[in-house]
């Protein structure tokens, strides 16, 4: 097995940071899914691949829980959004790409 450690990036959904401040250990899939014949859906036979999913507070704590117990992992470097500064009277610039419109 082996694991995935990285801080999960913020959501493009939402304008919200929730559930980005904890470091994730995922564990990536050993063997490739395969289809089922009978009923034509994809499935595997481990169940840490996609449903195992640890959370931790530091990414020291989820380095040290791989390596207590002996997972080879990966560590993904921390995503860190830049700010891009906006201000209401954008929306009626003559530089506007496209004309404003109710």
């Amino acid at each position: 097995m082996f694991a995935r450690i990285y801080k999960p990036p913020k959501n493009a959904m939402q304008s919200g940071k929730a559930n980005t401040a904890r470091w994730v250990l995922e564990f990536e899939p050993d063997m490739a899914r395969r289809v089922d014949p009978l009923m034509g859906w994809t499935s595997g036979d481990e169940t840490t691949s996609g449903q195992v999913r640890m959370k931790f507070d530091s990414k020291d704590e989820a380095v040290a829980y791989a390596e207590r117990h002996g997972l080879p992992f990966t560590l993904e470097a921390e995503h860190e959004a830049a700010p891009q500064p906006k201000a209401y009277s954008d929306n009626f610039s003559f530089k506007r790409r496209k004309p404003w419109t109710h």
